[in-house]
């Protein structure tokens, strides 16, 4: 921040500004030639001193960082039950754990398909983990009915086996539409035609759409997304910082103690 004499003409003439600009009764409303002698002097100042324009962007962006993340946080504990527990979603590791790891992702998304194998380390490692999976299609009609299809399965799969599917479609190399999610559907053994009739069912539909909402109101922008505690942690970080964030929360119920 630059020292204060030199900001004091800016504000000073902004204030002018202002005041030119809301006259009182009293005030006569100001000329044209006042307005633009005014907005010259404020003009020629800028100039002389650019700086003052990029200090006040950088704390422009400063300010929208920290209101996003207070409606991120307000938001979080809006929906906190809703996102560890509903019954759209479905659970791995231990549905019983201390700490939940919320992860939205989409079966199309590379880095999601890279964080499969940090999510799988931190459930090896963390028995009192629970890690709930929220399906999260923003990348194409292909995405859409992937995750269709294997919401459908959730009614056929449970525990370690719907885990499988679910790293199965996220192993598949090229895109993972519905077609080869029904062929991995195939592939363990259930029965397709009642797959496809749950794929119809209004508990799929509600479950994208409660899913949609929650991403919207998080103001997540991508894939993959976790949410652990009161944080957000946005793209593949690998799994020492998510490792890092849960022993915070575990220790004193936030990411940084």
């Amino acid at each position: 921040m630059p020292p204060l004499p030199r900001l004091l003409p800016a504000l000073a003439l902004t204030g002018a500004l202002a005041l030119a600009a809301a006259p009182t009764r009293a005030e006569a409303p100001m000329t044209d030639a006042q307005r633009q002698a005014i907005e010259g002097v404020i003009r020629d100042y800028l100039l002389k001193n650019p700086e003052v324009l990029q200090e006040a962007m950088a704390e422009l962006e400063k300010r929208q960082q920290e209101a996003q993340r207070q409606a991120q946080a307000s938001a979080l504990k809006e929906t906190r039950d809703i996102l560890h527990n509903a019954a759209t979603s479905y659970t791995a590791g231990n549905p019983n754990g201390d700490v939940t790891l919320v992860e939205f992702f989409d079966y199309n998304c590379g880095y999601c398909k890279r964080a499969l194998g940090d999510i799988q380390a931190l459930m090896k490692s963390d028995p009192k983990l629970k890690v709930v999976l929220k399906d999260f299609p923003v990348l194409g009609p292909d995405s859409v009915e992937a995750s269709k299809v294997a919401l459908a399965a959730k009614q056929q799969l449970k525990g370690d086996k719907l885990f499988e599917y679910h790293t199965r479609l996220l192993e598949t190399r090229g895109r993972v539409n519905g077609e080869r999610a029904i062929a991995v559907a195939r592939e363990m053994g259930l029965d397709i035609a009642r797959l496809q009739k749950d794929m119809q069912s209004p508990d799929v539909q509600t479950a994208l759409q409660e899913n949609v909402g929650l991403g919207d109101k998080l103001g997540l922008s991508g894939t993959p997304a976790f949410i652990i505690g009161e944080e957000i942690i946005p793209g593949a970080v690998g799994a020492e910082p998510i490792r890092k964030t849960i022993a915070g929360v575990r220790q004193c119920g936030h990411a940084t103690c």
